[in-house]
């Protein structure tokens, strides 16, 4: 039995009849990619990247889910857990839907990346290898059948995915909101 009520399904549906052409996974990744860049939470910067991916203005109920994703990224990428939750369409959806919207997710978190992210060639070796990781699983719509082989092959990409990021935003964000050194006591 479908899930009729997935955050995916219910973003989605939020975002066609407000008239905005972008799926919530590639939205998502936009945020993430913008966030591990070094972007920042500041709700402003993240509305105007939305705002452009959005082709217009959202109106305050896509605003508020906006603003909502965000807190949830950046709890996830500052929490202790080391763990993302992406969002994209649930298991019991078909594996190509499924496949098309992870290789939408990777173009959404490139782009966000990309348009944030300082210096380029200062990325180490294995950030770099995250990326183009990134920008091969963005070609993937076609490639997963269904099948058990396929549905592995997807359970593998979407695990990459959940600590790709957590790699990337590390990197990027050294001294970022650490907490103090705790004083030694002798």
């Amino acid at each position: 039995m479908p899930i009729q009520n997935s955050p995916y399904t219910a973003f989605a549906a939020l975002l066609s009849s407000s008239g905005h052409p972008v799926t919530p996974a590639e939205l998502h990744g936009l945020l993430l990619g913008r966030s591990c860049a070094g972007a920042g939470f500041d709700v402003d910067g993240w509305l105007a990247d939305a705002a452009e991916l959005l082709e217009n203005e959202p109106k305050d109920n896509v605003r508020n889910a906006l603003i909502g994703l965000q807190e949830m990224v950046k709890g996830e990428l500052t929490g202790d857990d080391m763990a993302v939750v992406l969002l994209l369409p649930s298991d019991d959806a078909p594996l190509t839907e499924r496949a098309a919207a992870l290789g939408q997710w990777c173009q959404g978190f490139l782009t966000g990346f990309g348009l944030n992210t300082p210096d380029k060639s200062a990325l180490s070796s294995e950030a770099n290898e995250v990326l183009q990781d990134l920008a091969a699983i963005s070609q993937v719509q076609d490639a997963l059948e269904e099948s058990d082989d396929g549905e592995s092959d997807y359970m593998e990409v979407m695990e990459y995915l959940r600590v790709a990021p957590l790699l990337l935003f590390t990197e990027l964000n050294k001294g970022v909101e650490t907490a103090p050194a705790k004083p030694s006591l002798h």
